[in-house]
């Protein structure tokens, strides 16, 4: 029988990169999207659409009335600037959203993997040593990290009282083909626009914070594994999340060196003042991911900014033939 699931933000960059990875594994795929930032060129022809808000009552009665084997749910607010100035906003989407969500898998009654799409970033703060590890303390320094942190609560709690199946996964920075180039998280893409226009790199600071950047095609079969590997079934924080990244610190600086020399640019770099309150160091320890999830990065920094930069290009001439 035909495995089937569930991808939420399945239009979106990682989702649909998700959606495209369980296709490959033969699963059916549907996606959920209200395309408040989705793209519908990324949503895989073989997969079903269904265009609605995970905080509708539309999504809870398909959730009720399907039957997933999986719910891959990335459809999230994602601006950490947002959050800050429309708190209450996102914790409806990113807590309120996801409740809904796994209240139907709860009330469905049938055995579904809920896969929560975290991040290794702002729920761990600036106050833990780096590479972080997924039991380190939790101090976030957003709106965006503490709703994160209470859906993955709220999580434990389904599990624990009701028996649910769920992962959390905590992404690094991902970057990849299909990034939003509009975006706060989307350094990459914004760089690679700004090659492609002729412009200068701007590095806030000296340039010299790191984040730990994984590419998109791996946080995919990152989701996959959590879909689909038989796990224990603890009920606590942090013994079902897993770090999701490269373990990797890259400077900013070097990130713009990296995309300049992939690019065979040479745009200059220009230095703005530092932002107030930005995390300077950042990156994950990924050792449980592969070996709970048989998961591990594969991509090498130097080649999926290659293959971003190319994808960028290639939209590029495409807008400009």
């Amino acid at each position: 029988m035909t495995r089937r699931a569930l991808v939420t933000g399945g239009a979106g960059f990682i989702g649909s990169h998700v959606a495209d990875a369980l296709l490959e594994q033969g699963y059916s795929v549907d996606i959920i999207d209200n395309f408040s930032s989705g793209d519908r060129r990324n949503v895989p022809l073989a997969a079903t659409l269904h265009e609605m808000d995970i905080t509708s009552s539309d999504a809870a009665r398909l959730i009720r009335e399907s039957r997933f084997d999986a719910i891959c749910h990335l459809a999230a607010q994602i601006d950490v600037r947002k959050s800050v100035a429309d708190p209450a906003f996102d914790a409806a989407v990113n807590v309120g959203g996801t409740l809904n969500l796994i209240e139907a898998v709860r009330q469905s009654a049938y055995p579904t993997r809920f896969v929560f799409s975290s991040t290794g970033g702002a729920i761990y703060g600036d106050f833990v040593s780096v590479p972080t590890e997924e039991r380190a303390p939790k101090d976030p320094e957003s709106p965006y990290g503490v709703a994160k942190l209470s859906a993955e609560y709220y999580l434990a709690y389904y599990a624990r009282v009701h028996g649910l199946d769920t992962v959390a996964l905590r992404y690094s920075n991902v970057y990849g083909p299909r990034q939003n180039p509009h975006g706060e998280a989307g350094v990459v893409a914004i760089f690679c626009t700004r090659i492609l226009e002729g412009k200068p790199l701007t590095v806030f600071g000296e340039g010299l914070q790191t984040r730990d950047y994984v590419y998109a095609v791996d946080v995919a079969q990152a989701n996959v594994a959590a879909a689909s590997r038989p796990l224990a079934r603890p009920a606590q924080l942090d013994l079902r999340a897993y770090n999701v990244g490269t373990s990797r610190q890259t400077t900013v600086l070097d990130l713009a060196k990296g995309l300049r020399r992939a690019a065979g640019s040479d745009v200059p770099v220009q230095h703005a003042p530092a932002r107030t309150g930005e995390q300077q160091r950042s990156a994950i320890v990924v050792d449980k991911a592969a070996k709970e999830l048989g998961w591990q990065p594969k991509v090498q920094l130097e080649e999926g900014l290659r293959l971003t930069f190319e994808f960028f290009a290639a939209r590029h001439r495409d807008k400009h033939a």
